[in-house]
């Protein structure tokens, strides 16, 4: 596994993190005993950045990492824990109470990194309210590192503007070879900033696997259900894609999530993608992403593949 620094820190962290929005209903894995078998393995390959939220199953994926660490039996130092708090737990108090919340289901005494989730539009919060409260967290030791997860840049700043002792140090993005809006504005302005980029979602919800037909994608029952990705004038497009990333796979001897992840790498030394895995068998996959690098000419081979793509949201019309 190779490493890198988080943030502005010396703190030492892999390439490749493990998401974990995985252990939830939202994704089907709700069985503790296949969620501690990945994260068995992902701490096993050094993969020890893990990255959850108070939101993914109403707390089963933070409680299934802290039963899985502790019956690991690996000790808590070895384990960089990110955490969400949801935008509608935001006001001053509530962020205590949520925080005690993660605190005791993933039985630790602190969050390696606590990272807003989404801004508090329909709640009207005050940004300072919140970003006071985050650095107190700090200042009593239950908190390292503040992170924003899904903020445009402007909010980053007003944010940024509202702490007084620290800083943000982790910006956590939509990111992968199909959607690469954060290339724009966020990538930049964390390179500028020496902050880290959690990449989630970095392989489209499996959309650039070649796993799926278009009558597949149809099927599902799962939260890619209601992903525009998966629909089939964006499908079909993502579908020739993955032709390219097929070809070049087959070239370095990878698979493709091994290419999709290593396209993300080269694009910045800032990004840390975190994708999920729903076993070790796929942990190991996602961490054989790092120890090899594609070439210029490949990389800029899927870049323009990649840039011909016309994805659209839109889905009332």
């Amino acid at each position: 596994m190779e490493y890198t620094e988080f943030g502005s820190t010396k703190e030492k962290v892999p390439r490749i993190g493990l998401g974990a929005w995985q252990f939830s209903d939202a994704w089907g894995v709700t069985d503790y005993q296949k969620a501690k078998a990945a994260i068995a393995k992902a701490l096993e390959l050094g993969m020890n950045l893990i990255d959850t939220a108070m939101v993914y199953g109403n707390g089963m994926s933070e409680k299934f990492i802290g039963d899985a660490i502790r019956e690991l039996g690996v000790p808590r130092s070895e384990v960089f824990i990110v955490t969400k708090i949801p935008g509608h737990f935001l006001s001053y108090d509530d962020v205590f109470r949520a925080v005690d919340g993660s605190l005791r289901r993933l039985q630790t005494s602190f969050i390696d990194a606590l990272e807003a989730h989404w801004p508090p539009a329909w709640h009207n919060i005050p940004t300072c309210e919140y970003a006071r409260a985050f650095e107190r967290l700090v200042e009593m030791g239950k908190v390292r590192y503040i992170g924003l997860s899904n903020y445009p840049v402007a909010l980053i700043e007003e944010f940024r503007y509202c702490l007084s002792r620290h800083d943000v140090e982790v910006l956590e993005l939509r990111y992968n070879i199909v959607e690469r809006q954060a290339e724009q504005q966020h990538i930049p302005y964390a390179e500028a900033n020496s902050m880290t980029v959690l990449a989630w979602s970095p392989l489209a919800q499996a959309a650039i696997l070649g796993k799926y037909t278009l009558e597949d994608v149809t099927k599902f029952n799962d939260v890619r259900r209601n992903n525009p990705l998966f629909r089939p004038e964006n499908y079909s497009q993502i579908l020739q894609l993955v032709e390219e990333l097929k070809e070049v796979a087959k070239k370095y001897d990878k698979t493709l999530s091994q290419v999709a992840l290593n396209f993300l790498l080269r694009a910045s030394s800032a990004v840390l993608p975190i994708p999920g895995a729903k076993s070790p068998e796929q942990v190991e996959e996602n961490a054989g992403a790092t120890g090899w690098a594609l070439s210029y000419e490949d990389w800029r081979r899927l870049d323009e593949a990649s840039k011909r793509l016309r994805i659209s949201y839109v889905d009332i019309l």
